[in-house]
């Protein structure tokens, strides 16, 4: 089973043993669910309720009803099985979107080098064609993302990509 991050837990909440987890994971409404099952240190946990609290996710596990209960979990890292995610045909990680071909409107074959938030929402391609191209994910550029063949088609505007002339 592949286990996939999806955030860390930071502190606790209240004496109830509910725990605050820190999480950019794009997919947070299928892993943050009361009956999923959540992994830390290897060892599975199920979430029993969950709720999201400004920039956290508000989780409380198993049958641990105390705050004292819950401390040896603090400042580890959350984890989720890859199998359990129900993506879309549209939806990729960013593990798996790193080992993508990117191909242009133009023919032109790249790599994918690095994947950057540029802000909370904001996912940008760091791709490798002649030149180092930033391509916005979500962004009118990307025209087709084909999982099967792990490929990006995307449509560079004029400039962009083009060999600089000295």
């Amino acid at each position: 089973m592949l286990l996939i991050k999806v955030g860390k837990i930071v502190s606790t909440h209240g004496i109830k043993g509910e725990i605050k987890i820190l999480s950019s994971f794009p997919y947070k409404n299928q892993v943050f669910v009361v009956d999923k099952t959540l992994y830390i240190d290897n060892k599975a946990y199920i979430i029993k309720s969950y709720r999201h609290h400004k920039q956290f996710e508000m989780v409380t596990l198993n049958d641990y009803k105390d705050i004292n209960e819950v401390l040896f979990l603090m400042k580890k890292d959350v984890f989720f099985a890859k199998d359990d995610l129900q993506l879309s045909a549209q939806e990729v990680l960013d593990e798996d979107l790193i080992t993508f071909k990117v191909l242009t409107n133009q023919g032109k074959k790249g790599i994918i080098k690095e994947i950057f938030l540029a802000s909370p929402t904001n996912k940008i391609l760091r791709v490798l064609f002649d030149k180092e191209v930033l391509i916005p994910f979500n962004s009118p550029m990307i025209k087709k993302i084909d999982k099967t063949k792990k490929e990006i088609l995307v449509e560079l505007f004029e400039g962009l990509g083009d060999q600089d002339e000295d």
